[in-house]
């Protein structure tokens, strides 16, 4: 997301013609999009996107469990051990 949030950054002000991005080559302007492209790709395939999404669940679960423990007046439960 960061390099995507940089291509427009640089898209604008190659677009504008302002500051030092005015005299880059397109190729320059444009390569943030094509890394970003290249990265999801990359998460993609190794299943990083997958795993940060069951992380996020699993934690959302957690907090979850622990609100209905607190309302019953037990103790909190613990994160289980990173793989």
């Amino acid at each position: 997301m960061y390099l995507l949030g940089l291509g427009i950054v640089l898209l604008l002000l190659k677009w504008q013609e302002m500051g030092f991005v005015a005299t880059w080559s397109w190729w320059w302007v444009l390569s943030p999009f094509a890394a970003a492209v290249v990265w999801w790709a990359w998460a993609d395939w190794s299943g990083y996107t997958k795993r940060k999404a069951m992380e996020q669940e699993d934690q959302r679960k957690l907090e979850r469990i622990n609100r209905q423990r607190k309302s019953l007046g037990q103790k909190p439960k613990t994160a289980p051990p990173r793989r």
